[in-house]
């Protein structure tokens, strides 16, 4: 069996992007299709990946975009369970247009904050992939076209790869593909990058910003540098946790935290994360005229192997030698997924926020198997306990990233 390596990138950054070319004409319910079950695997995700403690951060629109590109060459039982898995529930035909007028919303113009999308096709140049595979990515993904030469000159491909990320991300993410994962095997690499860098539409105050109780645990307490505003924010009181929507500059990307009400409540609230209840809180979020907040500053860098965790949620024939069917990227059966590496960077401050994030799907040679009244009294929102965030594009509803906070300081 042929190998195949793509790595499929999400990151915050700079770059210079390719729109992808969708047709204007996509339908609006398309897209909202492909949103909610980009937000549907996020939540899904997020269930597996929360089972081992700290803090947590990744993107699950890089992901699902990612892989959307690599579902484009899935035939079969592969397909099958990618579309159950990624929540892939529009017909294949209507999928990648979808995706591609979602990607050309993301890179319109933004006056006041950034936010782009980009991807790109690196292809063994003696490799023949069909021009039907080719075309789909190019014209509904942006993804343009790059002749390598991974059988002669491995290394020197992954380290231009590995410039490529580390210019997308503002050298964020250096070295995402370590030695040895790019071979003379190495046939096809699917990149994707998204970036988002954006202000506060209320900055905190950093004069304001002390050293302040963080409660790790009922019994544990640390302190954390802890930032101070107040304002009218979109807030909603659950039954056992408060939601607190977070604007940036020009009000169209927004953080929505998550705060439990008790310290050690997490865990809770978590079990209950659906996307039916986080639909259900988002749409009952209020105005309120005035908010105090506490937040802590923190910065968050992770990297995951997602291949065990994407079986366990049921894509298990991508990974099987015997088995995997990407037929629609080459004609043949000869190519299966080996690894998926996601990387994540997050740095939130009184300015506002900064992250960065790559996913590296490796695919190898198969060797084996408003009130007139007088207002209320203040809320008062103190995230001096963990909670749990996600950063979303309003236009789309997409959750671009997502993650919690369990220690500030690490």
């Amino acid at each position: 069996m042929k190998s195949l390596l793509c790595v499929l990138l999400a990151l915050f950054s700079s770059p210079a992007v390719v729109a992808a070319q969708a047709s204007p004409a996509t339908p609006a319910s398309d897209q909202a299709e492909a949103v909610q079950g980009s937000n549907a695997f996020a939540i899904d995700l997020y269930g597996q990946l929360s089972a081992k403690p700290g803090n947590l951060f990744f993107s699950p629109e890089s992901i699902s975009t990612a892989f959307a590109m690599a579902y484009a060459g899935a035939h079969g039982q592969t397909a099958t369970e990618m579309a159950r898995v990624f929540h892939f529930t529009l017909p294949p035909e209507r999928l990648p247009p979808a995706m591609g007028a979602l990607l050309a919303g993301m890179n319109a113009p933004h006056p006041g904050y950034a936010l782009s999308v980009a991807d790109a096709l690196w292809a063994e140049k003696d490799e023949k992939f069909l021009p039907a595979y080719l075309n789909l990515v190019e014209t509904n993904y942006g993804a343009g076209f790059h002749a390598v030469d991974f059988k002669s000159a491995p290394d020197s491909v992954r380290a231009t790869i590995n410039q490529w990320v580390e210019k997308q991300t503002n050298n964020k993410i250096q070295n995402l593909l370590g030695p040895g994962t790019v071979s003379s095997l190495t046939r096809l690499i699917l990149t994707n990058a998204i970036y988002f860098k954006g202000a506060w539409a209320d900055q905190f105050n950093k004069n304001a910003t002390e050293n302040e109780d963080f409660h790790l645990s009922a019994g544990k307490i640390i302190q954390a540098p802890t930032m101070h505003n107040s304002g009218s924010y979109y807030y909603f009181k659950g039954p056992s946790f408060q939601a607190l929507l977070m604007p940036y500059d020009k009000d169209e990307v927004s953080m929505l935290i998550l705060l439990p009400d008790a310290i050690d409540g997490l865990p809770a609230l978590e079990h209950s994360l659906s996307a039916d209840n986080l639909e259900k809180w988002s749409g009952s979020l209020g105005y309120e005229h005035e908010v105090i907040v506490s937040l802590p500053s923190f910065k968050i860098t992770q990297q995951f192997e997602l291949s065990s965790t994407l079986e366990g949620l049921g894509m298990k024939t991508a990974f099987d030698p015997n088995a995997a069917d990407f037929s629609a990227m080459t004609g043949d059966k000869s190519l299966v997924i080996s690894a998926a590496i996601h990387k994540a960077y997050i740095d939130v401050d009184e300015n506002g926020t900064e992250a960065a994030a790559a996913t590296a799907v490796v695919m190898e040679m198969a060797t084996a198997m408003q009130s007139r009244t007088p207002p209320p009294p203040p809320i008062v929102f103190t995230a001096d306990h963990p909670f749990l965030f996600l950063i979303r594009d309003n236009a789309s509803g997409a959750i671009l990233f997502m993650g919690r906070v369990t220690d500030p300081t690490k």
